[in-house]
């Protein structure tokens, strides 16, 4: 139990590094959830600081989910040698998500952890990483919807876990985090449908403009 604790306490003050909040505040003295989206992640920084801003947002956000598992790898090496190793990882890439997601210091109100998933799969297994990246990119450009891209990357992350041959509380894990993402996007699915949700190049042309 000792051990589930500090995975998760670790994971969660990662996720809590609001990396745009953080930015938005520093350098364009702005709550990011004031505008734009009201979402305080990589792609509400594109539209509402440009996309350079949006790329830093999205590296730190894939770095600090990066840094938590491997911190959670480095004090607890002696258990993750003998089969705890996944499940422990999945753990705490769920709880850098849920910081990320529902900071304390912003009244939980924080992102929808895409960036930051992409950098737990990126963490724990290749592979899985590898086909998320391909499909949100491809999704995104096919469709002009990052939203689309997500959730099409959250569906192959429970199948992925699945096929690669995780334990069930992997893909226990791996099916809350994709639940989690499609409740998150759940207003863009109702604006991609009523045709109100603006496109990736929308927003790319629209920050080129200004």
């Amino acid at each position: 139990m000792k051990n589930y604790i500090i995975v998760l306490i670790i994971g969660y003050l990662f996720g809590c590094f609001q990396t745009s909040y953080i930015i938005g505040k520093l350098f364009k003295k702005v709550d990011i959830r004031t505008i734009g989206s009201g979402n305080a992640g990589a792609s509400n920084a594109v539209v509402a600081f440009g996309w350079k801003y949006g790329v830093v947002v999205g590296l730190l956000d894939i770095g600090k989910a990066i840094l938590s598992i491997m911190l959670v790898k480095f004090i607890l090496s002696n258990i993750l040698s003998h089969g705890h190793t996944p499940f422990l990882l999945y753990l705490n890439g769920l709880s850098v998500i849920l910081g990320h997601n529902y900071p304390f210091y912003m009244g939980f109100k924080g992102g929808k952890g895409t960036a930051s998933l992409i950098g737990m799969l990126s963490a724990i297994d290749y592979r899985i990483a590898i086909i998320g990246i391909v499909t949100i990119v491809a999704i995104t450009l096919a469709t002009d919807y990052i939203a689309l891209g997500t959730i099409s990357l959250v569906v192959l992350f429970v199948a992925s876990t699945f096929f690669f041959g995780y334990s069930k509380g992997c893909v226990i894990i791996a099916f809350i985090l994709a639940a989690l993402s499609i409740y998150k996007h759940r207003q863009n699915i109702i604006n991609i449908i009523q045709k109100k949700e603006i496109g990736l190049r929308s927003t790319m042309k629209k920050k080129q403009t200004t």
